[in-house]
């Protein structure tokens, strides 16, 4: 599964910084490692970056599993396995290596997936909210402040 998030300003704003220091990896890593502690907020708060709540489990899924939060068990194993990586000179990656990844991001239904104990409703994770943004490009300027 893959997002690609182009924003114009983000965009402007490393070239603009790849043009006056030219490896812009240690910036691209700091806004890997505050986009992972964003997406793994939204596990706590059940909000997508979009800021609308998750659908709640379903009694179904409540009888399947422990506790109540949607995307969480007892582990949870999904939160804990957000990550980012440096993706050449030029970009990052943030995400999950989890099978059930893209399920819980895009959603499915029992017809689509026969070993589902019921539809799973799309519960988005991963992308930028406005808040993101506005941090990415406070980073963005601080590197090219320095």
């Amino acid at each position: 599964m893959e997002l690609i998030y182009n924003d114009a300003d983000v965009i402007s704003g490393l070239q603009r910084l790849r043009d006056k220091v030219g490896n812009i990896r240690p910036a691209l890593a700091e806004i890997g490692e505050v986009m992972t502690e964003s997406t793994k907020h939204r596990f706590e708060t059940t909000t997508g970056p979009d800021g609308g709540l998750w659908t709640a489990n379903s009694p179904v899924t409540l009888d399947n599993k422990s506790g109540s939060k949607p995307l969480t068990g007892e582990t949870g194993t999904l939160m804990q396995s957000i990550h980012f990586q440096l993706d050449g000179e030029f970009a990052v990656e943030i995400g999950s290596n989890k099978v059930q990844a893209a399920m819980m991001q895009f959603g499915g239904t029992k017809a689509e997936f026969p070993h589902l104990w019921g539809d799973i409703p799309a519960r988005e994770y991963l992308g930028v909210s406005n808040q993101d943004k506005v941090v990415i490009l406070g980073i963005i300027e601080r590197h090219l402040n320095f």
